[in-house]
């Protein structure tokens, strides 16, 4: 089997296994609410699977497309998504509080999930060029400002989970890049002081975070929602309710079927869903880091690097919520969670990472090619001094030839 095939059938199975596994799990805590509201219990189901149809289809787009090509696409992917993002805040509706989404008939966009693989593929392509950040300076300039200007109108929607998954992305490129740790530990610093300015400004941040603290002490209010997903956790036990026997998605979870769709795996299929659910993310991050060392296209690397943290950063956050183990921050669950944007994004994003897997072809990074043409121009520069000085000896030598020729004859 040539390099690359093996991680490449891994991720391909262990993502449609997680998509297949989302429509089942979507369906188990829709349908029986939608049927006691007297709508349509197909419905959500009828949606996803359209979502995962088109996810499938830039999946297997993007397989055979040759990765290298979002190199030179990498500013137009960031512009685009820059002004999408502005745009949402000034032409989207408000909904539930929120202005995130265009609504266009029955589909939603959300363009902060655009963001996440725009931003992934145009930091890849300037640390591909350029020798890793070794100052807060060369960190902040552009990488720095570029990712702090997508985080700032994400924030402004409210979303603050994508802001951390966007935080989470880059931190992994950095890393792969080759940064020093204690850069990353500072500017993860300040990242988190950032961050929690941000949760002290907004009150339902700050109330969503003191009930993480302390969940038991408003469980109607504030901490509600994450009492319930413990609730729902706990009464799953070891081999859960079944499916579509869950309680908490009928009367007392929200987002049964988005945020929390983990907290319904774990009430319908007990711990045992939830660790095979986990190991599933496991080996899909152990397949997507194999690919990313074993690529030789700085590139190809960096990419390979930065959409498996994404992906795992993601499922790691979304799990840690629904345990009670970190805040709630509104991050779905990847392939598994209801929503179309993230669905069709990430699925395109798995493409590029299985092209990765096999594309044998390197290009290499500039800041080679510059350091070689560097090690030529002081080759030429010290045989350049070489000769020059040659040719001031040659003349010194001629000139005191000279004046000996003519004191022999004087």
């Amino acid at each position: 089997m040539s390099r690359g095939r093996f991680e490449q059938r891994v991720l391909g199975l262990v993502t449609l296994g997680l998509v297949a596994f989302g429509l089942v799990m979507v369906f188990s805590a829709t349908s029986a609410p939608a049927a006691l509201a007297n709508g349509d219990p197909m419905g959500f189901l009828v949606r996803q699977s359209v979502y995962a149809l088109a996810g499938i289809v830039l999946l297997a787009f993007f397989s055979r497309f040759d990765y290298h090509g979002l190199r030179r696409l990498a500013p137009l992917f960031v512009v685009v998504s820059l002004a999408l993002c502005l745009a949402v805040l000034v032409a989207a509706p408000p909904i539930n509080g929120a202005r995130r989404w265009f609504v266009v008939g029955p589909v939603s966009v959300q363009p902060s999930e655009l963001a996440k693989l725009a931003l992934c593929v145009w930091v890849c392509a300037r640390l591909a060029r350029r020798p890793a950040p070794r100052r807060l300076g060369e960190l902040i300039k552009p990488v720095g400002l570029v990712t702090g200007l997508f985080a700032g109108l994400i924030v402004l929607e409210p979303d603050l989970g994508t802001t951390i998954a966007l935080a989470i992305m880059v931190g992994g490129v950095l890393l792969v890049s080759g940064t020093p740790t204690r850069l990353l530990a500072l500017a993860s610093m300040l990242a988190l002081g950032i961050g929690a300015a941000a949760i002290w400004m907004e009150p339902y941040r700050r109330a969503r975070f003191f009930s993480f603290l302390h969940p038991t002490v408003d469980p109607q209010g504030a901490g509600y929602q994450i009492s319930q997903s413990m609730i729902s956790v706990g009464s799953g036990r070891w081999s859960g309710r079944g499916l579509g026997h869950g309680v908490g998605p009928l009367f007392y979870l929200p987002e049964a079927h988005t945020d929390m769709i983990s907290a319904t795996v774990g009430e319908e299929l007990g711990l045992i869903g939830l660790a095979l659910l986990v190991a599933a993310f496991v080996i899909f991050a152990w397949a997507g880091f194999r690919v990313a060392l074993s690529c030789r296209d700085p590139f190809g690397k960096r990419l390979a690097a930065g959409i498996t943290t994404l992906v795992c950063g993601q499922a790691a956050v979304n799990l840690a919520a629904t345990l009670g183990i970190a805040p709630l921050t509104g991050i779905p669950l990847p392939f598994v969670s209801y929503g179309g944007s993230s669905l069709i994004v990430l699925l395109a994003g798995v493409g590029v990472l299985l092209n990765i897997a096999v594309n044998e072809r390197v290009v290499e990074a500039r800041v080679r090619d510059r350091s070689r043409g560097n090690r030529r121009s002081r080759a030429s520069r010290a045989r350049g001094r070489g000769s020059a000085s040659g040719a001031r000896r040659d003349r010194d030598i001629r000139r005191v030839g000279g004046s000996r020729r003519v004191a022999a004859g004087s």
